[in-house]
């Protein structure tokens, strides 16, 4: 009983804290939509324009006038139906072999993982450009998808290394002298009893191959294969009397985004509280 009042008397606090780092995380979003409804070529509002009069909804319609957009769009749902399920695949084998792996070669892999996650992005640019120039897979629209044949970043290995190591060890040696290979033991034990990391890791790469635009910037040099990032990034060096457009490009990109999220994060604890 003492523990069921406590849990209660803290439920006040705990949605107040909710609330306001969703004030904190939504107020960005919000200023974003009401700039993206201002109308264009006009000095900006004095003070806090709560809602634009009139709302200017043309300014999605112009997008197209001044980006690419719905090439660009495909461009990024290609790349990311592409990466998310190799990067998943990719991270998974090497998460779980990295928690089964026995002796001083599990703690050597977690070391390696960690080493290589602390390397800088940029440290990276220019000998990913000439490797993938030197093979003759610069330039595509699947160009960058190639990263997740890496597992796309150490992070989603070690994340998933780590799901895998809350698998009873038992369960694998039962799957294992049921005659099972090691590959049908990780997709028929494993990754079921790992569904969580499978839709966190699903869910981060998606946002990152749809937001990145660092690595098409090194990696791919043609317009028409440049995935919307990258389209709109270009956008931002329009005038200032232009930016609702900008910021109308801006909630077009990121609604899909916002979307997949909100489906991942729902996935995710419908499977953490069923598991």
């Amino acid at each position: 009983m003492p523990t069921t009042s406590r849990a209660r008397a803290r439920r006040p606090w705990w949605a107040a804290g909710v609330a306001v780092l969703s004030v904190v995380f939504l107020a960005p979003l919000v200023i974003m939509v009401l700039g993206s409804l201002q109308r264009p070529l006009q000095p900006p509002p004095d003070g806090l324009d709560l809602w634009p009069d009139p709302a200017e909804w043309s300014n999605y319609a112009s997008v197209p006038a001044f980006l690419p957009l719905w090439p660009m769009v495909l461009n990024s749902l290609l790349l990311v139906v592409v990466a998310v399920p190799v990067t998943v695949v990719v991270a998974s084998l090497a998460g779980y072999a990295t928690a089964t792996a026995r002796g001083a070669a599990r703690p050597l892999l977690i070391g390696a993982s960690v080493v290589m996650l602390l390397v800088p992005a940029a440290a990276l640019w220019v000998p990913r450009v000439v490797l993938l120039r030197g093979l003759g897979l610069a330039d595509t629209p699947l160009t960058v998808a190639l990263l997740s044949l890496a597992g796309t970043t150490p992070f989603y290995v070690l994340l998933f290394a780590l799901a895998c190591a809350r698998v009873p060890g038992s369960l694998l040696e039962a799957a294992a002298l049921e005659g099972m290979s090691p590959f049908a033991v990780w997709w028929r034990v494993a990754l079921p009893l790992t569904r969580p990391a499978v839709v966190a890791v699903a869910a981060l790469s998606g946002l990152f191959y749809w937001s990145t635009f660092m690595d098409p910037l090194t990696l791919v040099s043609s317009p028409a294969h440049w995935p919307v990032a990258l389209g709109l990034r270009g956008l931002a060096e329009m005038e200032v009397a232009l930016y609702p457009i900008y910021l109308a490009a801006a909630v077009v990109v990121t609604a899909p985004a916002l979307l997949a999220f909100a489906v991942g994060q729902r996935s995710f604890f419908a499977t953490a509280v069923r598991s």
